[in-house]
């Protein structure tokens, strides 16, 4: 493992434990907030559904069906999950980009990290140079722009 590739490593792990990034269901109702008017409109949608069930003599059995299915899938939108950010996902195009997206490319990477790497003895000067370069061309780095100088010091 490369020096950039282990500070950009211990950087991602810092992110994950602050922000609570585990991969686990939390009880959230974020859902409510963001969304009141579909939040509404589900809950209308079951009512005018159960008002049918219950004044047809066909469907007025199955109306538990209604209910329990209508509390299990609904259920999904009161938990929120926050996906870990992995060294292993950056630059790969997978089904994963449609769970934790492109954060590699959209998260800037905090100034320490950019820091650390300049005073490290044990980056070589040619990848220094560039990492100056880049700030001052873009000013902010994303976890992506730092992957690229990693494989780049690898590849040397």
């Amino acid at each position: 493992m490369t020096e950039i590739q282990r500070l950009l490593t211990h950087t991602i792990n810092e992110l994950n434990s602050a922000e609570k990034r585990d991969n686990r269901p939390r009880f959230s109702i974020s859902f409510i907030r963001r969304f009141p008017g579909l939040f509404i409109a589900m809950y209308l949608g079951f009512l005018a559904t159960w008002v049918v069930m219950y004044r047809s003599e066909t469907l007025a059995d199955s109306q538990w069906l209604l209910i329990v299915l209508f509390i299990v899938l609904n259920g999904f939108f009161f938990f929120d999950v926050a996906p870990r950010y992995r060294y292993e996902d950056i630059d790969v195009l997978d089904f994963r980009v449609c769970y934790n997206g492109e954060w590699y490319n959209t998260r800037f990477v905090p100034n320490e990290l950019i820091d650390t790497i300049l005073q490290s003895p044990r980056v070589a000067e040619p990848q220094k140079s560039q990492l100056q370069k880049m700030v001052a061309t873009k000013g902010e780095l994303s976890f992506y722009d730092i992957f690229t100088l990693a494989r780049a010091e690898s590849a040397q």
